[in-house]
């Protein structure tokens, strides 16, 4: 509690629909006196609002309905747009927006994601507002929306162009802060642009021993084949990577004199599998290999791409 507040005494002025209550405090100020305030301040509880976005379409969900305040205070048709909001009442402010969003929109959303809370009107309301985005998808869609018959709403349900929506606070008829706010924040992080494509980090698995008897020549051989498929993927605008790349030198250092040496099998393979963790896809080339054959199985259980041959590595990577 502030020290320097002193509540003395409180009135209920109205609980018509919520309550108006005037507060009679002792106020002490920055030079240590005290001073007599009276303030009255309304309480309709707190509130959750969110701006539904779709990234591919490139557009938001707004809504617009009859607010009488803004009728009263200038607004000529006393409709206003704004993101769908609603009370907390008894619930959590997830629960809460993920209602009213159905409720008011017609979109049941799997996810929302909150983004703070702010007071809206602080010198007299006592509400917080807690703000939330989520994307949506057609497939979301339950119903029609517009509202609760019962509650008297009658909201007409926008889905709007972003850019539209981004020109409508400009020019000004979008005039509801919370809106704006979300609208805001969704231009600042970039939530309804399209998705640059990733680069895509790929181990490039072939044989390395296998089939060579343990050849040097043939080995080289190999490493060459796996090098020049990883050029080939950097050429494609992806970064490639090798398992040799990473355990050849650490064996070196590390003292491996020769192929099969205990350093050899404490790092060769085993470097590979740690690599595999940070890459998002395999590339599968050369002949038979067991090492390479297990790094697709370990690929493929951790849900990661699996491409195989240097066409089809063409032929997928390239529409990237």
């Amino acid at each position: 509690m502030n020290p320097n507040v002193r509540i003395k005494q409180i009135d209920l002025l109205s609980d018509n629909w919520y309550t108006l209550k005037k507060y009679t405090l002792d106020y002490r100020s920055g030079d240590g006196t005290w001073e007599e305030q009276q303030r009255e301040a309304y309480d309709r509880g707190n509130g959750a609002a969110i701006l539904l976005y779709n990234r591919k379409k490139q557009t938001v969900v707004l809504t617009r309905q009859f607010r009488l305040p803004t009728y009263i205070n200038g607004n000529a048709s006393g409709m206003l747009i704004e993101a769908c909001a609603g009370l907390l009442d008894q619930d959590s402010p997830e629960e809460c927006i993920q209602r009213e969003a159905e409720e008011e929109t017609g979109y049941r959303l799997s996810e929302v994601h909150g983004i703070g809370g702010v007071y809206m009107s602080p010198g007299s309301v006592t509400e917080m507002l807690h703000l939330f985005v989520a994307e949506y998808s057609d497939e979301m869609k339950t119903g029609r929306g517009g509202g609760l018959d019962e509650e008297q709403e009658n909201i007409e349900v926008l889905e709007l162009p972003f850019a539209k929506a981004m020109e409508l606070v400009e020019s000004g008829e979008i005039r509801d802060a919370k809106t704006i706010l979300l609208l805001q924040h969704a231009k600042l992080h970039r939530l309804v642009e399209p998705e640059e494509p990733k680069p895509l980090h790929i181990l490039i698995a072939g044989p390395y021993r296998s089939g060579t008897g343990d050849d040097p020549a043939l080995i080289a051989a190999n490493l060459q084949a796996m090098n020049e498929a990883a050029l080939l993927v950097y050429r494609l605008g992806h970064l490639p990577v090798l398992g040799e790349w990473y355990a050849l030198p650490l064996m070196e250092a590390a003292g491996s004199t020769a192929i099969g040496d205990e350093v050899f099998n404490e790092m060769f393979h085993p470097s590979s599998v740690r690599l595999l963790g940070h890459c998002d896809a395999v590339l599968r080339i050369g002949g038979p290999s067991q090492g390479a054959d297990e790094m697709v199985l370990i690929a493929k259980e951790s849900g990661k791409r699996i491409l195989y041959g240097l066409e089809n590595a063409i032929t997928s990577l390239s529409h990237m």
